[in-house]
């Protein structure tokens, strides 16, 4: 019996997000940091506070800390790693792809090339786990605008 593409896509996805749970990507503070802010969703307890350095134009360096379920800590390690070295233009096309994708319901072929973002995609099936992938996005937001980009 064979699996559906539908199933192994779920599995893949599954596994990405548990992987970058497990072992985050540019975790940890940003020294020196040009911004910082901190996202918090009352609703399940989910912190994370993001920190980066801006330089030359673009995100020279981003790093993120918090506590939270499985979701909102692969989201940030995911994003993290998709945007770091990214031209601002860039991380502000992406942050508006994203949320086309999991906010507005887009389909990802509308949206061009998200890589291992698409992951996230199976999120808006549980409408209340979409603030848990959206928040370090926010924060992320907060964060640019605190820099002045």
């Amino acid at each position: 019996m064979s699996e559906s593409v539908t199933q192994v896509d779920d599995e893949l996805f599954r596994e990405i997000l548990l992987d970058h749970y497990r072992h985050p990507r540019h975790h940890g503070e940003v020294v020196p940091a040009d911004a910082k802010a901190h996202g918090h969703n009352p609703l399940c307890g989910d912190e994370v506070d993001i920190s980066l350095r801006v330089a030359d134009g673009k995100l020279a360096a981003v790093g993120f800390e918090g506590q939270g379920c499985s979701i909102s800590m692969a989201s940030a390690s995911l994003m993290a790693e998709e945007i770091d070295q990214k031209s601002l233009p860039e991380v502000h096309d992406l942050i508006s792809r994203f949320r086309g994708l999991l906010v507005e319901g887009r389909d990802v072929s509308e949206l061009g090339e998200l890589g291992d973002l698409e992951a996230l995609a199976g999120v808006r099936r549980y409408v209340a786990r979409i603030k848990c992938a959206m928040l370090p996005w926010t924060a992320l937001e907060a964060s640019l605008e605190e820099a002045g980009v």
